[in-house]
């Protein structure tokens, strides 16, 4: 869920970049590609990725 995140930010960032839009500091398309990035990281560390098959084994 997190990579699909960090890739609607990367999405929005590039619309950004390539239409040549002002905005603010936050809605910079380096600030977005960073979140973007964040997003990523945190899904390849495991985070918000559901279970995954750790706990108890019921049996």
């Amino acid at each position: 869920m997190l990579a699909i995140v960090g890739a609607v930010l990367f999405v929005i960032a590039f619309i950004i970049n390539a239409a040549d839009i002002t905005a603010n500091e936050i809605f910079m398309p380096t600030s977005l590609m960073l979140l973007g990035l964040a997003f990523l990281a945190l899904h390849v560390a495991g985070i918000g990725s559901g279970w995954g098959g750790r706990g108890r084994n019921h049996r």
